[in-house]
Order: structure tokens, then C-alpha cells, then sequence
């Protein structure tokens, strides 16, 4: 039996999907949350527990030019969102973030990522428990792995946190954009975010590991 709040998310999203359209892709030519420019672009891919918050976490920092919510780090191609909350298709709810180097740095965009998981929760994310919730870093190339590895140890040497660091770092494989209805799920239903992001706990639970620095320091620019 799926848990309470696992079968709340799933409820709510399903109520949302109705009209909605094929899932997005970065390189879709019509995509409203990509910003053409002819600067080369940079990526990371991140997944910390459900999607939406994830998502509402890196949209609006200056320098990210697009954020797009789905699955990666399984085998299966195309996989629905049903599929992958069944645990079976090894994926994990993951964002797809496109940003300016110039502007905001990979390693803020990790001190961003970190302050908003629970390194520390190996079953999941907060009230989300399941492969499909697992915190990863997906690196892309040799200089993102790197520098992740380098700030998990500089997490590690702080002493902040009360147990092992289980978020695993690993090479990028695929993204696959999750369906049309997930995109900014937090501007197109706020209600049911806010009380779903209320009821898993995820806030007071940041704000009990990471105190003042809980959701990253780059505060200003989060979406409200």
C-alpha cells in the first residue's frame, strides 16, 4: 500500500492532468521555459524528493534560465509518471536545470541543492519514501563530478550534519521531461502545492538541519 501522502501527491497530480499536453522538452522549439541565446548554455540535473519543490527551489535565480521537471538515473525510456512512482522503473524524480555560467556558478547552484534535501535520508526525501525520491547529484563531465564530491566533503567537514551523507553522486545518463501537467506544478496549483509541501514536513525539517541557511543563500530571487 502506497504511503498517505505518496497516495495524496499522486491524487493531486492526476486531478491536474486533465487537458494536459505532451510532456516538454528543453529542446522543444515551442518550450515557454527555455530563454533562446546564442550563449552556450550549461546543465545540471539534480533529484531531491518531489519534483515540484525541487523545481520551485532553482526557478528564478539569477542566471537559471530554465528548469524542467522529470526522471532520470533508470534504464526504461519514456517513462510515465505512474511508472516511475512505482518504484519499479529505477528512475528518480529529478530537475533538468539550464543556467549561465557567467552568471550563477555550479557550485552555487550545488550549495542551492544541498540546503534544500536531507543528505542524510537514504530511503527517500521527507515524507516521500521510495527509490523514486532518493537525493542524487547527476553529474555531467569530469569538472561537475569534481566539484560535487568537493562540496559533499566540505559538508562533511562542517559537522553540520548528525549523520553519514547519502546522496549519491553519480555520471548522467538520460532526462526524461516529465508530463506537461508537473511543470511549474507550484505556480498552476498553488493550494495543493503549498498543502502538500505542508503536510510532508519538508520545510520544518530543512530548517531543522540546515537552521538560517535552510533552501540555499540565494533567497532573494526564489519564486513566493
Amino acid at each position: 500500500m502506497l504511503p498517505l501522502l505518496l497516495t495524496v501527491e499522486m491524487a493531486l497530480a492526476s486531478a491536474a492532468a486533465a487537458g494536459a499536453g505532451p510532456a516538454r522538452s528543453l529542446l522543444s522549439s515551442d518550450s515557454t521555459k527555455s530563454t533562446p541565446s546564442t550563449d552556450a548554455p550549461a546543465r545540471a540535473v539534480f533529484a531531491g524528493g518531489c519534483f515540484w519543490c525541487v523545481e520551485a527551489a532553482f526557478e528564478g535565480l539569477p542566471g537559471v534560465r530554465a528548469v524542467v521537471s522529470g526522471y532520470s538515473g533508470g534504464a526504461e525510456e519514456r517513462p510515465t509518471y505512474g511508472e516511475v512512482s512505482s518504484g519499479r522503473t529505477g528512475h528518480a524524480e529529478s530537475v533538468e536545470i539550464t543556467f549561465d555560467p557567467a552568471t550563477i556558478t555550479y557550485g552555487e547552484l550545488l550549495d542551492v541543492f544541498w540546503h534544500n534535501i536531507d543528505p542524510t535520508q537514504g530511503d527517500g526525501q521527507f515524507c516521500d519514501h521510495g527509490t523514486q525520491y532518493r537525493s542524487v547529484i547527476f553529474t555531467i563531465g569530469d569538472a561537475q563530478r569534481r566539484e560535487a564530491l568537493a562540496s559533499k566533503r566540505r559538508i562533511e567537514a562542517s559537522g553540520r550534519l548528525r549523520g553519514p551523507i547519502v546522496t549519491a553522486i553519480v555520471p548522467f545518463t538520460r532526462f526524461w521531461p516529465a508530463e506537461e501537467y508537473h511543470q511549474d506544478y507550484y505556480k498552476k496549483n498553488p493550494a495543493h502545492y503549498q498543502a502538500y509541501r505542508l503536510g510532508c514536513g519538508r520545510d520544518a525539517r530543512l530548517r531543522a538541519i540546515w537552521g538560517k541557511d535552510a533552501g540555499g543563500h540565494i533567497e532573494a530571487h526564489k519564486p513566493g
